[in-house]
């Protein structure tokens, strides 16, 4: 999973004799998808697994050779032993532009050769878990369930999107491969055709409990929710379910004023005996009509949303970017920007260090901190963090805890990290956005976090742009 100016790149290094020089690189995102104030970092997991099991064998080897790439080259590609050091922030780290989340040390050939696959995992894991997580905030504790597979533009995005919004809080999906890879809760509904196949709806609803008395969940405007759909389920319920002694599980609602159809539907379970049967809603929902529906009082156990969740539909991509930050000589660090005319994708060169600082009194992030890779953020006294566009905007903190971001996951090729499960990942991922502020969460004109510069890092990152514009000191 490369593309072919990486493989240029790699020959071009390999014939100038740069294979073995070092190199580090840093992956960041420039915006948050749907003008949010933060995004949720997922998709590590598929870069570890592609890692460890990165090689170039002989089908692949002979295509490239049959498109033009030498036999030196191709001897390289046979021969390679991946010996990178990488950083990385855990997953379900709320994450904010421009700091890495990603950083790769090592022979410059292998830490290009990345770039893809970083970006293809990270870019939309991520995108999917911020959008699951603002979805599962809009909801403010009724649940959200992912029912995206058959919605999805492609395989691999209906099987990793999956992953992705149970990161950002989604309590299960309808995919079963997913459920049995990635050990998600496997949620189950029954559909408007197995209603259209019977000659009757009551008849339906009766043959799906006999069937699935366990799990029994119907599907309740195929014809008329209140009218016919809520009396035949209950009368399904009396004379199929109760004398065997079991309970319905739920009812769905995926069409109409489902906020006013729920209120009616809760009315009719409760004074029938069924208060636990829970009501799903479905139909195109997204954060903003979920946000309504509780507002206005919505009686909805579980919100299922599919397309809009599965393909971000509101803000289809995530801004991820792989960028050289500096090389070694000799065992001296040199610091490498990219500069462009457009300012907001100007660099920050160096190896470098991302601390996340939290208040001691409240808990609460108060910044993240971009530092050169060997300085370290002294607790035991007052930090000044300032603005680094506009130095003169500056604010002293104390009484804080500064946590290192990145922890390796990569040392020289070798995989040193203890990966945690995927309920842990989403566990963590709460946790994290719990610490954040509410100003800093919300939908529209969220609070923009700080993400600062260290003042050694900031100096450095000022005379490099001044050498290259030419600019006299």
């Amino acid at each position: 999973m490369t593309e072919l100016y990486e493989l240029t790149m790699a020959n071009g290094f390999l014939k100038n004799g740069k294979s073995d020089e070092i190199a580090y690189f840093d992956l960041f995102f420039r915006r948050v998808p749907d003008k949010g104030g933060f995004a949720v970092f997922a998709g590590l997991s598929q870069i570890i697994e592609y890692i460890k099991n990165l090689e170039f064998n002989e089908d692949y080897l002979s295509f490239l050779a049959d498109y033009g790439f030498d036999k030196e080259f191709i001897d390289y590609l046979r021969n390679f032993k991946f010996a990178c050091d990488i950083w990385s922030v855990p997953e379900g780290t709320p994450i904010f532009p421009n700091e890495p989340i990603i950083k790769v040390r090592g022979p410059i050939i292998q830490a290009q050769l990345l770039e893809t696959i970083l970006l293809v995992s990270m870019n939309y894991q991520s995108l999917i878990a911020t959008k699951a997580n603002r979805l599962v905030r809009a909801a403010k504790g009724t649940e959200v369930a992912e029912f995206g597979t058959r919605r999805s533009t492609s395989y691999d995005n209906a099987y990793y999107g999956s992953r992705a919004a149970y990161i950002g809080g989604c309590v299960g999906t309808s995919g079963v491969l997913q459920g049995k890879d990635f050990t998600i809760p496997t949620m189950n509904t029954m559909i408007h055709s197995w209603v259209q196949m019977f000659d009757s709806e009551y008849e339906a609803f009766c043959e799906y409990a006999k069937l699935y008395p366990d799990d029994c969940s119907l599907v309740i405007d195929t014809y008329d929710t209140i009218k016919s759909g809520v009396p035949n389920a209950i009368k399904a319920f009396d004379n199929i379910l109760k004398p065997m002694g079991k309970r319905p599980i739920s009812v769905r609602i995926d069409s109409g004023d489902i906020t006013y159809l729920s209120k009616k539907v809760r009315k009719m379970l409760d004074e029938a005996g069924y208060p636990d049967c829970n009501i799903v809603a479905s139909n195109s929902l997204d954060e903003y009509i979920i946000n309504d529906m509780i507002m206005q009082g919505a009686k909805v156990d579980c919100f299922v949303v599919g397309e809009r969740l599965i393909n971000s539909a509101s803000s289809p991509l995530f801004s991820g970017v792989y960028k050289l930050s500096a090389i070694e000589k000799n065992g001296e660090i040199i610091p490498k920007i990219n500069l462009s005319e457009n300012v907001s994708k100007i660099t920050t060169p160096h190896s470098k260090m991302l601390y996340r600082l939290y208040d001691c009194n409240t808990g609460k992030a108060i910044a993240d901190v971009l530092t050169l890779h060997d300085e370290e953020i002294n607790e035991n006294e007052p930090y000044t963090l300032f603005d680094p566009d506009f130095t003169w905007k500056r604010k002293e903190v104390e009484n804080f805890v500064a946590r290192k971001l990145l922890v390796p996951i990569f040392v020289n090729g070798e995989y040193v990290y203890k990966e945690p499960s995927l309920d842990e990942i989403r566990d963590y991922c709460s946790e994290q956005i719990d610490n954040l502020w509410e100003e800093v969460k919300r939908f529209e004109n969220p609070h923009s976090y700080y993400v600062d510069l260290s003042e050694n890092l900031w100096r450095i990152r000022k005379d490099l742009i001044e050498e290259h514009k030419g600019v006299k000191r």
